[in-house]
Order: structure tokens, then sequence, then C-alpha cells
């Protein structure tokens, strides 16, 4: 009797090691996503720092309004109005969901920008990183005309 095919355990050795291979990608898809979420953070106060360097060579200071936004976004919803430096940025940024890392915490967490002036030389924007990015390690990071710490 000479029966070609594959028996139980064959199908059932290949199912296992098909589940633990996408297990696997699953996995690294995931910290791929985290990632480029801290990416983006750092990459909208970019955005916005250079958005307040055009404002202040136009008005020679920065604005002096705190902005905070609600559920993660610079910006205050539309009926708020905009900053004053909104018309030199094509989008206004918004902190990407789902918080992560250090940027869960409270009822909207720390995965927001907020930006505060105490005068019209100088500006801190806080926003958080679910993990270390770059140069920068993870948590509540500030942004200056000098730089992000």
């Amino acid at each position: 009797m000479n029966k070609k095919g594959f028996t139980l355990i064959e199908l059932l050795v290949v199912i296992a090691i098909i589940g633990l291979l996408s297990t696997l990608a699953v996995v690294s898809l995931n910290n791929a996503r985290a990632k480029s979420r801290d990416a983006k953070r750092v990459s909208d106060i970019k955005q916005v720092q250079t958005a307040l360097e055009l404002f202040y060579n136009d008005n020679n200071g920065y604005p002096t309004t705190t902005v905070t936004g609600s559920g993660g976004d610079v910006m205050p919803s539309p009926t708020a109005g905009n900053p004053a430096w909104s018309t030199y940025m094509g989008v206004n940024p918004q902190a990407p969901t789902p918080a992560d890392g250090n940027c869960t915490g409270g009822a909207t967490g720390n995965n927001r920008y907020v930006y505060a002036a105490s005068s019209s030389a100088t500006y801190t924007i806080t926003f958080c990183l679910g993990g270390a990015t770059g140069q920068l390690p993870d948590g509540v990071r500030t942004a200056t005309p000098a730089g992000i710490q």
C-alpha cells in the first residue's frame, strides 16, 4: 500500500511554525508603530518651532499666549481660534494616538503638545515621548528656541 500525503503530526508542526512566525511579525510591527509615533511627535515639534521662528522674524517676538490642545493637539479647537503662528503652518499638528510609554497618565495623558511663553523673547513647548528617540530619552520633553531637551 503506497499512499502519498502528509501525516497529522507533520501538518500540526507546520501550523505551529506558521503561528510562531506570525506572532513574531506582529510583535515587531507593534514596536515599529510605537517608534513611528515618537518620530512624528519630534517632527511635529520641529514644525511648530519653524513656524514660531517665522513668526518671530515677522513680529520681533514670539506669541505670548499659552496654548494647550485638548485631546493631544497643539492647537485648540477651531471654535476656540488658532494660535498666532498657525498661519505659518500648512496643517495643525496633533499628537499621534494611541499614547504609549510614559505618555499614558491622566485623563488625556501627557500625549499632547503645550505651548507656553513667559515673554516675547522665549517659549517652551512640552510634549511626551513614549520611548527613546534619537538622542532624546523617553518621557516629557521640552522644546525651546535653543532646541529640544
